[in-house]
């Protein structure tokens, strides 16, 4: 990566000798009000029938993240649960989980293709190329498809600027972790370019086992054909290697000892995504633009995750998984944007394409279990090592193609004075060729299906606005969970899942108001969301008494609750912000078990696991007038107490933490630092256990108080 800086440091001293204007649009509340992936066109936010947030550049700028979740979840609604070197899990109108419900993308295209959801998709993104993030929350299938149920994350990247700019820095922490980044651009005649580039190092962290490394960069290149026409290229390639710590038990939590059991397991990746986009103004109310995009991913793992063990059947052996999850993908998405003076319509129409061959394959391996003293039976596991490995006792192989073809349209007009109504749907086909060799089976899945939604914005008077809005959600399940073999098996059966379970597409119901209101010239403002969605065949992990994870397809399920948000800026000096769910997930017809012998039959009326009805995230900042150009901040994130399992036996108490953020720019110098977890609270980001009896939980634990510095140059010449 040492290449990329000094690549970059030459172009920044290439195009210092070039003068541009442009208009400084970051700082615009205007544009701060238009939000583009909600309708896939740049729409007023009062235009919008849906509840949808963003996190601006400057809030991106202030933050100096390690990683993304720690922009993610200053979302009101949101919950980006850390698994640590950059790993996640989502929680929108959804419980913490992993599974495929939530859409990933990038400047508007997913990160992944469908049917190939990865929960830890966002650990590509390089946080020195953002310029915004929006995120809607609840079902947008009528507008992108599968898996955009309960989120959409879009992350958009910097364009290339119109005078040249270039910074880079350094940014490092008391727990090894040191990250270099650098990124610049400008518009030279027609052509205008963006480069950043991030190499990122963990090593001897406050978790043993749990070291890693990133190197990421964006290259974007627009040629401005004439002033209706514009050709976009950009590309992103990352490698990604982590080892994988996994959870420590209840006694290593609570004593801070956070010894890994393991010193084998890693995830790794290697990612390519490059696009080019041919966008056309036809007039000024048509434009139309196409995009052809190619993806190359690489997934090897040996997961901390894929270890099963058991207290009470031969508590001193385990076994463990080593796979690999390859994929390519062809496509192309085109749109077109019509407005019509009759009711002020405006008319947004496309078609995608994609093509995605996959390979998948796991096998299993042995591991000795090496025991804590103590009871026999109440044991836990001090050490893991390998001792044998088994490439022909498979979990899963198969090789698939799978093909995506969907086209949407939505439509938005003005009936009355300031009434908008907005109707859209969308029909996707999705097919999977595919060769399994866990059973020697060949055959075609189809997945197909109309996804709808209806919303109305009235607006009556310029400081309030509501909305509401029914919308379709809808996700087939991921074809890994569908060809694995059927867990506890230990991969010998050679039966997959799905011949057990028929795993159907999920498919969801959401009904929605809100609004906002705006008080004392938008120094205050408020808003809000309450939602209902009903899910059917929702696809649920259950964890299993020696750590593995089954499948099930839910009958029904409810998700409900009232999002909300409010800032406040008494002055120049003073920004406060408040942001917050409360929800409720439950089963309402989900059969867990059909053994007469288990206690627990079904799950019905029981709420879902990892599920917290309060959640949160606020902060107050203040920039003093007696010292221009310092920024400081406190944060304050809540995560309220939750089942650690699906039988609603024991909960999680949650936790509250603060984080402090300093910063002070002296001429093109920006020196900064941050304090996570202020008060050193004990907590974990996540906390699960098996539905038995005396199943011992498993912490996912959060880091103590860790101290991050930084500085970065930033250098820009504008007339």
């Amino acid at each position: 990566m040492k290449k990329i800086y000094l690549i970059l440091l030459l172009i920044g001293q290439c195009v210092a000798a070039q003068n541009q204007t442009e208009k400084d649009t970051t700082k615009s509340q205007e544009l701060e009000n238009v939000f583009i992936t909600a309708n896939r066109t740049a729409t007023l936010r009062k235009e919008t029938p849906v509840a949808i947030s963003k996190i601006t550049a400057k809030t991106i700028n202030e933050t100096k993240a390690t990683a993304v979740y720690e922009i993610i979840n200053k979302t009101p609604g949101v919950l980006m649960v850390n698994l640590g070197n950059e790993q996640h899990m989502m929680s929108i109108r959804q419980p913490m989980t992993t599974n495929a419900y939530y859409l990933y993308l990038e400047d508007g295209l997913p990160i992944r293709p469908m049917g190939i959801f990865n929960h830890n998709a966002l650990l590509e993104i390089n946080q020195f190329n953002l310029q915004s993030i929006e995120v809607v929350k609840g079902p947008v299938s009528s507008l992108y498809g599968p898996e955009a149920v309960g989120g959409t994350i879009n992350l958009i990247s910097l364009k290339p600027p119109v005078d040249p700019e270039f910074k880079f820095g350094v940014q490092a922490d008391n727990y090894g972790y040191r990250r270099f980044q650098a990124a610049g651009g400008a518009t030279i005649g027609k052509i205008g370019f963006h480069i950043a580039g991030i190499s990122s190092l963990q090593e001897n962290g406050w978790m043993t086992y749990s070291d890693y490394n990133k190197d990421n960069l964006n290259a974007r290149i627009d040629y401005n054909i004439s002033s209706s026409t514009r050709l976009i290229s950009n590309t992103m390639y990352g490698k990604y290697y982590s080892d994988m710590s996994g959870t420590v038990n209840e006694d290593s939590f609570n004593n801070r000892t956070y010894q890994s059991t393991s010193n084998f397991t890693y995830r790794k990746s290697d990612a390519l995504r490059t696009r080019l986009t041919l966008e056309h103004d036809w007039n000024s109310n048509s434009s139309s633009y196409i995009t052809g995009y190619l993806r190359d991913n690489k997934l090897g793992q040996n997961p901390s995750y894929g270890i099963r063990w058991s207290p009470t059947v031969n508590p001193t052996t385990a076994k463990g998984e080593v796979n690999s999850n390859n994929f390519k993908s062809y496509g192309a998405i085109a749109q077109h944007t019509q407005k019509f003076d009759f009711l002020n319509t405006k008319l947004v129409a496309g078609a995608l394409y994609d093509y995605s061959p996959v390979t998948y394959w796991s096998y299993v391996i042995d591991l000795k279990a090496n025991l804590n003293p103590g009871e026999v039976g109440k044991q836990t596991v001090d050490s893991y090592e390998i001792i044998a490995q088994h490439p022909d006792s498979k979990l899963a192989d198969y090789n698939a193609d799978i093909y995506n073809a969907a086209g949407y349209a939505q439509v938005s007009f003005n009936p009355i004075e300031k009434l908008i109504i907005t109707v859209g749907g969308r029909y996707d086909n999705m097919k999977v060729n595919y060769n399994n060799a866990l059973d020697n089976s060949t055959g075609s899945k189809l997945y197909d299906k109309v996804t709808f939604k209806a919303g109305a914005n009235y607006n009556p008077v310029e400081f309030a606005g509501f909305y509401g809005n029914y919308s379709q959600g809808f996700a087939p399940p991921g074809i890994t969970s569908i060809f694995r073999t059927k867990p506890g098996t230990g991969g010998t059966t050679g039966v997959p899942a799905d011949f057990y379970y028929n795993l159907e597409p999920a498919t969801f119901d959401n009904y929605e108001i809100g609004g906002w209101l705006s008080f004392f010239q938008n120094k205050l403002n408020f808003d809000y969301a309450l939602y209902y969605m009903e899910g059917k065949n929702e696809l649920l992990n259950i964890k299993l008494a020696d750590n593995s994870t089954d499948y099930r397809s839910a009958g029904e399920t409810h998700h409900k609750g009232i999002e909300f948000g409010a800032s406040y800026r008494p002055s120049k000096q003073f920004n406060i912000r408040l942001g917050g769910t409360y929800a409720q997930h439950t089963y309402i017809d989900f059969k867990l078990s059909d053994k007469p012998s288990d206690p627990v039959q079904d799950l019905n009326g029981k709420e879902m696991p990892a599920a917290p009805k309060w959640s949160g995230n606020s902060e107050v900042s203040y920039y003093p007038n007696w010292l221009p150009n310092l920024r400081t901040s406190v944060e304050w994130q809540l995560v309220g107490s939750y089942y650690q399992d699906q039988i609603n036996t024991v909960k999680y108490s949650g936790y509250n933490i603060f984080n402090a953020r300093v910063g002070y720019q002296w001429k093109k110098i920006e020196v900064y630092g941050n304090v996570l977890n202020l008060t050193d609270k004990l907590y974990a980001y996540n906390v699960s256990r098996a539905n038995t009896a005396n199943a011992q939980p498993t912490y996912t634990a959060a880091a103590p108080r860790t101290f991050v510095f930084g500085i970065q140059y930033n250098f820009s010449l504008k007339k």
